[in-house]
């Protein structure tokens, strides 16, 4: 990695824009990577503005590397403003925002936000999926991103983690 891009990555993450739970979000999304153990949920809050229904905030959490949480940051503000379907439009590559392009091993850190953003958008027709609560389970300690996988059950009110396919990615390494 370039040390330009360190740089960059460096200032993202000393003041990480739209981290935490975004209380009465309309949409949730959560993807969790096996192969290096990173974990993502991105909160989605949408309103209305000229007869179009745009996201107006996004808010995000994570267990992941420097660049996962910049490229998350960056792109909870790119999103905004945006409706869904221009949301998902978005490629891998332009969700890393002002970070410009990653290098080939740091590539997963946007497909991890993307992930997250495709599974709280979209809906429910991945297959790969697990449920789990948006809040925490009554007993549990918190609700942190930890405390909800913790507590993964199957009812109503729930979203949905996606496991990525990193098979291309263990061939490009």
């Amino acid at each position: 990695m370039t040390e330009d891009l360190q740089k960059r990555i460096r200032e993202a993450i000393k003041n990480p824009r739209n981290m935490g739970e975004l209380l009465d979000a309309d949409a949730v999304g959560t993807v969790g990577n096996s192969e290096c153990g990173e974990m993502l949920r991105l909160w989605i809050k949408y309103k209305e503005e000229r007869g179009r229904k745009v996201i107006d905030r996004a808010t995000f959490q994570s267990f992941g590397c420097d660049t996962a949480i910049a490229v998350a940051s960056l792109a909870t503000e790119l999103i905004r403003g945006k409706t869904a379907e221009e949301a998902l439009s978005l490629k891998t590559e332009e969700l890393a925002g002002e970070l410009g392009p990653l290098p080939p091993m740091k590539i997963h850190c946007a497909q991890l936000v993307e992930g997250a953003l495709r599974s709280a958008l979209k809906p429910m027709e991945q297959e790969k999926k697990t449920l789990m609560p948006t809040r925490p389970v009554v007993g549990s300690q918190g609700a942190n991103l930890l405390d909800s996988f913790s507590a993964a059950t199957q009812k109503e009110g729930s979203v949905r983690i996606v496991l990525l396919d990193n098979s291309s990615d263990s061939e490009k390494k």
